[in-house]
């Protein structure tokens, strides 16, 4: 007989575990608005925008216990470290309580550790001195197991708040000359946990479009997840049972097969 998977949630904590991205290069300003009335509407825990619209998501949420989630550094990761620690500050000092930045790729596939170690100190260090949070996202579909490995190691000791496995945006090119992309997947979550200090937690971006995906990865110790699906995960943790008292759930595990980006 099968394993019967269940998870033990609320339905806040479906929401609160939800970053709610808006960051598809396209976006225009009346989406990203759009984007905001349902992260108000469905109390997840953070809008996560480009720069740019930091005040309006600021102006827009204000009351609603929905944090402000910029990312800096996004996508690709390569601007200089000065330039990714005066977005990271201004950012902040614009109404970013929670800093999602992006990691020199190049510089950890190079195993130039010292300066990836540096670059994230500086700018936890910016946040941190700005009252707000860092996450710091990997891009894992670049990375191999012990790459990521160390990256929790370095995270760990510099006390990050969170590391997160990838953009949503980073496909990479195949033998075959196409490009493919995975996301967040359950060995790279249960790798990033257990060589995370208990007290940094793991965001799963890339991928997680369902409840079940999302109650997956809760129950092997995610506490954050980027999604554009933050509708129709609710609306299914309704449908489901899921109330504001605890619930047990079953949930159908996530097929590490199916492919990433939001």
């Amino acid at each position: 007989m099968a394993a019967i998977n269940t998870v033990t949630v609320t339905l806040q904590q479906v929401a609160k575990t939800i970053d709610h991205s808006l960051l598809h290069p396209t976006m225009t300003d009346a989406e990203i608005l759009e984007g905001i009335k349902i992260s108000r509407e469905h109390k997840v825990a953070t809008a996560c925008v480009k720069p740019y619209s930091i005040p309006l998501a600021k102006k827009e949420l204000e009351g609603s216990g929905v944090l402000v989630c910029p990312v800096i550094g996004f996508p690709a990761g390569n601007s200089t470290t000065e330039v990714k620690v005066f977005e990271a500050t201004a950012a902040a000092k614009a109404g970013g309580q929670e800093i999602d930045m992006v990691v020199n790729v190049g510089k950890v596939l190079g195993g130039e550790w010292d300066y990836v170690t540096d670059e994230i100190r500086q700018i936890n260090k910016a946040v941190v001195g700005e009252g707000a949070i860092l996450k710091v996202i990997f891009e894992n579909d670049y990375l191999k197991d012990e790459q990521i490995i160390k990256l929790c190691e370095i995270c760990s000791e510099i006390g990050v708040a969170f590391v997160k496995t990838s953009t949503g945006y980073g496909f990479v090119k195949q033998a075959n000359g196409q490009y493919s992309y995975k996301g967040a997947t359950i060995p790279h979550l249960k790798l990033m946990r257990k060589h995370s200090k208990p007290e940094v937690q793991i965001k799963a971006a890339g991928g997680i479009r369902t409840l079940d995906g999302l109650l997956h990865v809760i129950s092997i110790g995610v506490t954050r997840i980027g999604a554009t699906a933050t509708v129709a995960i609710m609306k299914e943790a309704v449908a489901r049972g899921i109330t504001d008292k605890p619930t047990t759930v079953q949930f159908t595990p996530i097929d590490d097969s199916s492919a990433g980006g939001y």
